[in-house]
């Protein structure tokens, strides 16, 4: 149950509009709340086992950052829970992520730019990505 798994140390607690992310101080994320936003992130759950270092959160989903640059995501697809078409960027060498309502943004350490999410929300930057 969830508040067995909270009831060790947590370092910090990320809300959206629909649900929780808790970092426990082993790295460890432990989510509750509408499921369909965040709240199960089953899907994802070995990778947020251990080793995540910061979690963001938008109006529908999460990414948390691991302690090796590698971004993992979950909730609504359509505000960037789904993060596929990018995964291949999103392996390593990211150094922050910030979320706006629909969309994720991530700087990668060499500075280049990687969204993901709702287009109009700014998951989509190609129209940019050269000035990026």
């Amino acid at each position: 149950a969830v508040a067995d798994r909270l009831a060790a140390r947590s370092s910090s607690i990320v809300g959206n509009g629909f649900a929780f992310a808790s970092l426990k101080q082993g790295g460890e994320v432990v989510t509750w709340g509408d499921a369909d936003f965040g709240g199960d992130s089953v899907a994802v759950e070995d990778r947020l086992a251990a080793g995540v270092k910061s979690i963001f959160g938008n109006e529908g989903a999460f990414a948390a950052l691991k302690e090796a640059g590698e971004v993992v995501t979950w909730g609504d697809a359509g505000f960037g829970g789904d993060s596929s078409a990018v995964a291949d960027r999103l392996a390593a060498d990211i150094s922050s992520i910030v979320g706006n309502r629909m969309a994720f943004a991530a700087l990668k350490e060499a500075g280049e730019v990687v969204t993901w999410g709702d287009a109009v929300g700014g998951g989509d930057s190609s129209a940019v990505a050269d000035r990026l």
